[in-house]
């Protein structure tokens, strides 16, 4: 075992104990890290988790341009990450929900490239890059699944790509829903019943439309039985129509 590895299983017992919960304990860990390996070997997982980390709804976890040196995944809350437009106004560029990791952006120069910000009460467990590089040169199942998330993010952006280069307003939000009732029910929740913890602006922004578009959006698919919409609280009554206008959009 190198000096590196035995630093990173030789944590003391009270940081242990303050963590309460540890990666291989958290019921998101198969959502974030989901990776197979022996209880020993998890337990040496668990040594990543710096400390956990609370944000509140309007707080920033980073900025761009800032040092990157951890990644985070989002234990509980939901974030949106954004960029400043040339104009002043920030662009989402995605939104992020418990079990996934937030802070690639920083790896390729060392530096954010985005904002990330709580939409709600969040925490996240802090990952320090430079010890999770270490452990997963050791473990070929850390490295591939790591490998694996960072592909997922590129298809992900792709996708983004693909909703605001074809897809006609109504497509780019019954894509949009679809996503995020897939990702939520993965994690347990309900795969008909959401509530939205972005504004109708923040999803314009995201997905290439004005509000008012949003607005006019939500409100026809609601008048088309598709959907029901009560603010933020949204029901899809017909997933199989998403999924027809997603694929009439492609």
């Amino acid at each position: 075992m190198s000096t590196d590895s035995t630093a990173l299983s030789a944590v003391p017992t009270p940081t242990r104990q303050a963590l309460q919960v540890a990666c291989s304990n958290c019921n998101l860990r198969e959502l974030c890290l989901p990776v197979v390996l022996a209880e020993e070997d998890l337990q040496r997982l668990d040594s990543l988790v710096d400390r956990r980390r609370p944000v509140k709804r309007g707080e920033t976890l980073f900025r761009a341009g800032d040092p990157f040196s951890s990644l985070y995944a989002v234990r509980t809350g939901f974030f949106k990450t954004c960029v400043s437009a040339a104009d002043g106004r920030d662009q989402v560029t995605g939104f992020l929900m418990a079990g996934e990791l937030l802070g690639f952006d920083g790896i390729c120069t060392d530096k954010h490239a985005c904002d990330a910000v709580a939409l709600e009460d969040s925490q996240v467990c802090v990952i320090p890059f430079s010890q999770l590089e270490t452990l997963s040169r050791e473990f070929t199942p850390l490295q591939r699944q790591f490998h694996k998330i960072m592909s997922r993010e590129i298809v992900r952006d792709q996708g983004v790509m693909l909703l605001l280069g074809s897809m006609r307003a109504e497509e780019r939000l019954a894509a949009f829903l679809l996503n995020l009732t897939r990702r939520l029910q993965s994690r347990g929740f309900s795969a008909s019943d959401l509530v939205l913890r972005m504004t109708r602006e923040e999803i314009g922004s995201y997905l290439g439309l004005k509000l008012e578009t949003v607005s006019r959006t939500f409100s026809k698919l609601q008048d088309d039985g598709v959907l029901e919409v009560r603010q933020r609280q949204v029901r899809v009554l017909k997933p199989e129509v998403l999924s027809q206008l997603v694929d009439s959009g492609r």
